[in-house]
């Protein structure tokens, strides 16, 4: 099934999301903002927890989840311990959807329009999955600029 590989994609990106919080020494090196580096690891992590929560838990899974986008680049100094906890809501919230969504419904609408257009299931799950990708490369950026 193709929505599993998705799954195993988010999954994989996500576990290593929580591995490059885990080598940060110190907590508050988190949200340090340095040079041109406009978002820190910890802004980057809140900013894809609402992401996934709202695009594949509200739309796909109807969680329920609200989106408050401006507090994922607001929010500043938000414990460790809390968001890493929020990533493993994450991950559980995308193994109960993922594994729901058949081949046939990649082909299907999205619920809304993404960046003003109307999308197949499919295609957002692929932006999802890239979108996530990149910004743990930043994350990874982030914490060897950080590190020294």
């Amino acid at each position: 099934m193709i929505a599993e590989n998705y799954l195993q994609f988010f999954l994989r990106d996500l576990t290593k999301v929580k591995e490059e919080f885990s080598l940060y020494k110190n907590e508050n090196d988190l949200w340090i903002l340095k040079g041109d580096v406009k978002n820190s690891t910890g802004t980057l992590a809140l900013h894809l927890i609402g992401n996934l929560k709202h695009f594949i838990g509200a739309q796909l899974g109807n969680t329920g989840y609200v989106r408050q986008r401006d507090k994922e680049f607001s929010d500043r100094n938000v414990p460790k311990g809390r968001i890493l906890s929020e990533i493993e809501e994450t991950i559980s919230m995308l193994k109960k959807i993922l594994p729901t969504i058949k081949d046939s419904d990649l082909e299907k609408e999205y619920p809304i329009k993404f960046l003003e257009e109307k999308r197949t299931i499919g295609y957002i799950l692929l932006t999802l999955s890239t979108h996530l990708n990149y910004h743990l490369g930043q994350i990874n950026y982030h914490r060897r600029m950080i590190a020294g």
